[in-house]
């Protein structure tokens, strides 16, 4: 476990980092940091979540920034998207503070966050090759991108069951300490709705909760005896460390091979959560 001034150096260094190689691969830099800062940071748990949620806060506003200047805001599915994942991730602090404070059990929900996502990056094919990435790594098209193109009508299209999944993957996120934007793209981009509608509203969903979450924790940690508020250094460090380092990784995106960075981030995301699910079955 590192301290002092030197957990922060280390923290912003290696969001960069992270950031700038997820972004290509359309991955939030969330997702890797977490165990990161449990096996190298030393955060303790249940804090790691918060201070998760808390690189999130930081690091999406540029992301968000730049969408809005594509004239791409999400529309009325942002809007279903908070009404869902709001509560949900609200529902998810309690249930990581209340129900899994440990690591034993945390270990498990982790790997089974972490599984289906690095298999998801390791099999699949991105949309198409001008599929840049935001500051948090949620996938979208090129400023050519029209949220009026033609598009299938498969899949989750009305209110109530996205705003059921939404409140789902909230609750998931608060417990894990992400924003769920990388649960939430795949599976409304696999349904039918085009890139450039559900990545600044994933985005959008991501921030918002990732407040509620931070404050959450803050005011359950008054309650509460142990390390459960964030660890605002450190979490801020990473913050900005993600920020730039996102934004590296969408300047650099179109010079990489992208199945290639997918598909190694993949094996790496699988591995990561095959540890996970073994210290938590042992």
């Amino acid at each position: 476990m590192l301290g002092g001034g030197g957990t922060q150096v280390v923290a912003l260094v290696a969001a960069y980092v992270i950031a700038a190689l997820a972004t290509p691969a359309g991955v939030s830099g969330a997702v890797l940091l977490l165990p990161f800062q449990v096996s190298v940071l030393g955060t303790p748990s249940p804090a790691v979540t918060p201070t998760n949620l808390l690189y999130n806060v930081v690091a999406t506003p540029g992301g968000l920034y730049r969408y809005w200047q594509q004239g791409h805001t999400g529309g009325g599915l942002a809007s279903l998207l908070i009404i869902g994942t709001l509560p949900g991730v609200i529902a998810g602090a309690i249930i990581r503070i209340e129900l899994l404070p440990g690591p034993v059990v945390f270990d498990l929900v982790a790997g089974s966050v972490l599984f289906p996502l690095g298999v998801w990056l390791a099999l699949n094919r991105p949309a198409g090759p001008d599929w840049p990435a935001t500051s948090t790594g949620t996938a979208d098209r090129n400023e050519s991108a029209r949220t009026d193109n033609p598009s299938p009508t498969v899949g989750i299209r009305s209110g109530s069951p996205l705003i059921l999944l939404a409140a789902a993957v909230g609750c998931v996120g608060g417990i894990y300490g992400i924003g769920g934007g990388s649960i939430l793209a795949p599976i409304l981009i696999g349904s039918g709705r085009p890139p450039a509608e559900v990545a600044p509203a994933a985005l959008a969903s991501t921030f918002v909760t990732s407040v509620a979450g931070v404050v959450t924790f803050t005011i359950l940690s008054v309650h509460q005896h142990g390390t459960v508020a964030p660890d605002w250094p450190t979490g801020l460090a990473l913050g900005v460390g993600g920020l730039a380092g996102a934004y590296t990784g969408a300047r650099i995106q179109s010079r990489l091979p992208d199945t290639l960075i997918r598909r190694l981030l993949g094996i790496l995301v699988i591995g990561i959560a095959g540890r996970y699910l073994w210290s938590g079955a042992s």
